[in-house]
């Protein structure tokens, strides 16, 4: 068995271990909701736009890059054909929406000037036979070697109170790539479009040495819950954006039986087919 974890599972779990639970053990499905679609997308275009030489890459020609993408996706996964159904199949709408974001994005980069080492890079690495994985938006690389992790955010950057959350995301990227390349990287970068902002953080060794031990307790922590089967719930604000809200205890609801095999599942990802998704 090898043990796995991503930065989106480590944050579930630093979250909530009940919802980490509801996720990975119990497998309970999240459905697109209108911005979780609307990010999958703009992060596909500008994925795509980079195939185009440095001079063509527009905004005219992103924008144009929107319903094909919008294809692409709904046929391999349906259920973002429901949901826009669900919106009356406005796609004029939505795709002003994501052409929205997409030009928020030019006026933070220029894409004719960049040339991406990487993109959607799945990066992994061992610490201590724990496997360390995820998917990298973009990687650029200078001449000299360093490196700039780049993650987009089609939300709004968070108030200080949660800035910590998605650098730590970056800082766990950070750590695979430094024990990948043996380089830490020189620059993370947060691209928030939903306000037009930029977060940007150069991590040091100190800095990931200590996400290395942070993610050490956390696994700890997580193999505990699983030999236990102790997933308490931790209420905090951010429960009124739960999709399990209804099953939570801490709210009058009642959690799925644990299945026979779920402190196996808690712990492989072979069993669970866990993999790293964009966050929003």
């Amino acid at each position: 068995m090898v043990s796995a974890l991503s930065p989106s599972r480590a944050s579930d779990f630093m979250t909530c271990p009940l919802l980490y639970r509801f996720r990975v053990v119990d497998k309970l499905v999240s459905p697109p909701t209108p911005a979780t679609a609307r990010g999958t997308l703009v992060h596909a275009v500008l994925e795509r736009l980079f195939d185009l030489p440095g001079h063509e890459r527009t905004l005219e020609a992103a924008v144009a890059l929107v319903p094909a993408e919008w294809e692409r996706i709904a046929a391999e996964e349906p259920a973002m054909l429901e949901l826009l159904a669900e919106h009356d199949g406005r796609t004029d709408e939505w795709f002003a929406g994501a052409g929205a974001l997409i030009e928020t994005w030019f006026g933070l980069e220029d894409p004719t000037r960049l040339q991406p080492a990487e993109r959607e890079l799945y990066v992994e690495t061992e610490v201590d036979g724990l496997v360390l994985r995820g998917y990298v938006d973009r990687l650029d690389v200078a001449p000299d070697g360093a490196m700039r992790v780049v993650d987009y955010k089609t939300g709004r950057s968070p108030s200080e109170r949660f800035e910590g959350k998605a650098l730590f995301q970056m800082k766990f990227y950070a750590l695979v790539l430094w024990r990948l390349r043996g380089e830490i990287p020189r620059l993370l970068q947060l691209v928030y479009l939903g306000n037009g902002e930029i977060v940007r953080y150069a991590p040091d060794e100190q800095d990931l040495l200590g996400v290395e031990r942070k993610v050490k307790a956390l696994w700890a922590a997580i193999e505990r819950a699983a030999e236990t089967g102790d997933w308490r719930p931790s209420p905090s604000r951010l429960c009124d954006w739960c999709e399990h809200r209804s099953l939570c205890p801490a709210w009058g609801g009642t959690p799925p039986e644990l299945p026979a095999d779920a402190a196996q599942r808690a712990v492989d990802p072979a069993v669970t087919g866990m993999v790293e998704v964009a966050d929003d």
